[in-house]
């Protein structure tokens, strides 16, 4: 739907500015006459300035802050546009700052807190935006931020820990590749030179060598073009539907990372979930949401298929189990869970199961690397040491 943005008077005397969402001018007149507001001026809002806002980059952290904030005004009784007002001011990350000023204009305007912060999808995600409209619906806004807070942290603690574990392989790596590239580029063509002016014949693995550093030194240009059109290319087709299907499908069959992406996503699904359910959002509404969330279009497809099987009367955990992605374990307790009626508590126990399961998966895979990345370095070096030494010994029993 178009956004409007109109100037208005209300009864007090005071200017009031916002925007709205609305299907035609007309309601948007009619709204205001229901709110004993009169409008000044009125224009349909340009798109471009949405698409700006919403190209700015937002730190997660940033989030958490504000919802904990807002949860600790509002449990102190202070309304809602006041605290608007307050963490607008105070708010310092640039992207939040505009979301945060645009949904309190459009508070004031006589929109509801869910369907303003729904205007902004890459501040607020849809997990946040249904957790706040079942918050105003039950009158319990403090205590879903809170949560929320809770929860956003402990997501980005999360991948905190797996951006810091995979660090160091990364680093390490990086500097091989450079420093091969500095090996073949400029250090093997001087030995080279020097063979060749001695007339010193070349054992084969010299030759292979030095056969290398010819190639990338005539061909350095073709082998960084293809490269980079092999990532763009790569990234073009995770962007269609099929290949962002296929590529999924290969992350989750992949020896290792398959397991590793596999229980990353299931902490996800469970967490989510279970937080949803417990908020008091629809079963239906969660798994769409879930299913949004996981970064999967195989697992995606799951949940679509779960939430169909749920309209037909099944129960969650059989169109789980069917699917054969998710672990027994996973399926067994949100089985209980729905028997018991503590569907919400299992998953979020299953949750934190699998989250400890990624933090020692990726400390077991980093410590395994780690040597791996040492044997490697040393092969790489071994060979380059014993393929230019073998002609200099050569070189020196011949004058011996």
């Amino acid at each position: 739907m178009p956004l409007f943005t109109y100037t208005a008077l209300d009864t007090s005397g005071r200017t009031v500015k916002a925007t709205v969402e609305a299907e035609s001018e007309s309601i948007v007149l009619a709204k205001l006459r229901d709110q004993s507001l009169h409008c000044l001026d009125i224009s349909q809002a340009k798109k471009a300035r949405q698409w700006s806002l919403g190209k700015k980059k937002m730190k997660p952290k940033a989030l958490v802050v504000f919802s904990r904030q807002f949860a600790t005004m509002i449990d102190a009784g202070i309304p809602i546009l006041r605290c608007l007002d307050i963490l607008g001011s105070q708010t310092k990350d640039p992207a939040l700052k505009a979301a945060v000023e645009a949904v309190t204009a459009d508070v004031k305007g006589g929109v509801a807190l869910n369907e303003a912060l729904a205007k902004h999808p890459d501040v607020f995600s849809k997990l946040y935006v249904n957790m706040i409209r079942a918050a105003e619906i039950g009158g319990i806004l403090d205590k879903i931020l809170e949560r929320l807070s809770g929860f956003l942290e402990y997501e980005a603690e999360i991948r905190s820990k797996i951006k810091g574990a995979m660090m160091y392989p990364v680093l390490v790596l990086i500097f091989s590749f450079i420093m091969l590239f500095v090996l073949f580029s400029f250090v093997l063509p001087k030995f080279k030179e020097i063979f060749t002016g001695m007339n010193v014949e070349l054992p084969p693995i010299t030759a292979a060598l030095f056969g290398m550093g010819d190639f990338m030194q005539k061909w350095w240009l073709v082998i960084l073009l293809l490269g980079v059109g092999g990532f763009i290319g790569m990234k073009m087709w995770a962007k269609s539907p099929r290949g962002r299907y296929q590529l999924d499908f290969l992350k989750l069959k992949m020896p290792i990372i398959g397991e590793l992406s596999l229980k990353m996503s299931v902490a996800r699904f469970c967490r989510t979930f279970g937080t949803l359910i417990d908020s008091g959002v629809p079963m239906l509404r969660s798994l769409e949401i879930v299913g949004e969330t996981l970064n999967n279009q195989v697992l995606t497809e799951a949940i679509d298929d779960t939430r169909v099987s749920i309209r037909e009367g099944n129960k969650l955990s059989t169109p789980l189990a069917a699917s054969g992605l998710f672990p027994a374990m996973v399926t067994h307790m949100i089985d209980i869970g729905e028997e018991s009626g503590r569907l919400s508590e299992m998953l979020v126990k299953v949750g934190d199961f699998y989250d400890s399961e990624v933090e020692s998966t990726v400390k077991g895979l980093t410590s395994m690397i780690e040597p791996m990345l040492i044997i490697f370095m040393g092969v790489i070096v071994g060979f380059i040491a014993i393929s230019v030494m073998t002609p200099i010994f050569k070189l020196v029993n011949s004058v011996s």
